[in-house]
């Protein structure tokens, strides 16, 4: 099995999510007992809030190198919005970012959906990192809440979500944002925040709800045993 160095961290609550899953689904596909090498490196959180670009970019290009210096042979970013790093860290390494929206966008090509509804923080859905992959990779468009929604999306995920805090009151504010988005035409909606799913179900809505993390899960848990024989 491939070894697979993941940045977490962003939250923790996130990371662990991610680490579970590829473990679990290691294990349902090789039909053993037999777990993934994997490589943590969990940062903190407050490097993301203080919303210093250059800072982030430096800070993930340095545990980066770290990881593939010591084995790794491709990285996950183990959260959505820690990816607007990609474009600055990928071409100084030696060894892939699975991309999130890699993931999103093979799932939606395979739905035949081309219009997605966006929710997540406020970098997120704004500094369109996210948009941007899919309409350059998948010609997918992409759209987010009206502005006047946003700074409470973003309370809601920051000062609660990744706090592992779950509320009634914020699953009602984003289930009424779905239905916004779906009045303005999205055919789908991605969870494009690493707690939006411990908060979302498929059942609380009538749209294909594309949970980033199981689906980047998936990707990597593919990449892992891509040169392995898989029962």
């Amino acid at each position: 099995m491939r070894k697979i160095g993941l940045i977490g961290g962003t939250s923790w609550h996130s990371t662990i999510v991610y680490y579970r899953m590829i473990n679990e689904m290691v294990g349902e596909k090789r039909g053993t007992w037999g777990n993934p090498p994997l490589i943590i490196y969990s940062l903190n959180i407050e490097l993301m809030r203080e919303q210093n670009k250059e800072k982030i970019n430096m800070a993930y290009l340095d545990i980066a190198k770290k990881l593939e210096s010591i084995g790794a042979k491709a990285l996950v970013i183990c959260a959505n919005t820690p990816h607007m790093v990609f474009d600055y860290v990928q071409p100084k390494i030696g060894i892939p970012i699975l991309h999130i929206a890699d993931a999103v966008g093979l799932e939606a090509t395979n739905n035949k959906i081309k219009k997605l509804g966006l929710l997540g923080n406020q970098p997120t859905m704004t500094r369109g990192f996210m948009q941007e992959y899919l309409k350059g990779n998948f010609s997918i468009e992409t759209i987010i809440p009206d502005p006047e929604y946003i700074d409470k999306c973003h309370y809601y995920i920051s000062n609660e979500l990744t706090q592992g805090k779950f509320t009634e009151e914020a699953k009602s504010f984003f289930i009424d944002q779905m239905e916004l988005l779906k009045a303005k035409g999205a055919e789908g909606i991605i969870l494009g925040c690493t707690e939006l799913p411990m908060l979302l179900k498929q059942n609380n809505f009538n749209l294909p709800l594309l949970a980033t993390t199981d689906l980047h899960a998936e990707m990597v848990v593919k990449f892992i045993l891509e040169d392995s024989i898989v029962s």
